[in-house]
């Protein structure tokens, strides 16, 4: 009885440890920043053109605390779609990534249904996800994922447990969380998944 009661004791310290240890090194490490800013991501992808500039109001940025973020609204035609960046050089507690799938329910929105989708990145095929979403009887479908120098995540608790070992293993916690969202129409639906191949490729020049 005694070994397995103490089980939940020595796991509960690992896991002190551990987050100690992370954050000790992230602190020692400093902050890690892109290698080119996030605004000279391409303003022509895939056949897809920057219209226009789509700034975070202030409470947004106060919740989210980036260390750097891009908003645009690219064009092709009469279509019209959304690209979000949102960048952390170091990441830690009240200044990390919010994944959409929490966020978006508490603005209103409905998730109605939940895909991965493989994208070609540097010869091998990379998961995102990519979700048919709804709000006030409109619409829309979202790709979103989780993009750092050493990889590209769809899961968010498997990204949080890498970035638990990055912090221990090297002290370094940088990350963005990229969510591009269009109209779930046939006519957006062309050529969107292109532009999300597109923008994988310009966040990995980022880093």
């Amino acid at each position: 009885m005694k070994a397995t009661s103490s089980i939940p004791y020595a796991v509960t310290l690992l896991l002190m440890g551990t987050t100690l240890a992370g954050a000790f090194l992230t602190d020692r490490q400093g902050v890690t920043p892109l290698g080119r800013p996030l605004a000279q991501i391409a303003p022509e992808l895939s056949g897809w053109t920057q219209v226009a500039d789509a700034p975070l109001d202030s409470a947004v940025l106060e919740q989210l605390k980036p260390t750097t973020y891009l908003s645009r609204v690219y064009g092709k035609a009469e279509q019209r779609l959304g690209l979000l960046v949102i960048y952390y050089a170091q990441q830690r507690a009240g200044e990390s990534m919010h994944s959409p799938e929490h966020c978006l329910p508490g603005a209103g929105w409905q998730i109605q249904r939940r895909d991965i989708d493989a994208l070609p990145l540097d010869g091998r095929a990379v998961n995102v996800n990519r979700y048919h979403i709804a709000h006030s009887g409109e619409n829309y479908v979202m790709y979103y994922w989780y993009q750092s120098k050493r990889r590209v995540i769809s899961a968010e608790y498997l990204g949080k447990a890498l970035l638990a070992w990055d912090a221990v293993a090297n002290g370094r916690t940088e990350g963005s969380l990229v969510r591009i969202m269009f109209p779930d129409t046939p006519a957006a639906e062309r050529g969107s998944r292109g532009f999300a191949t597109a923008v994988l490729g310009e966040m990995q020049k980022c880093f």
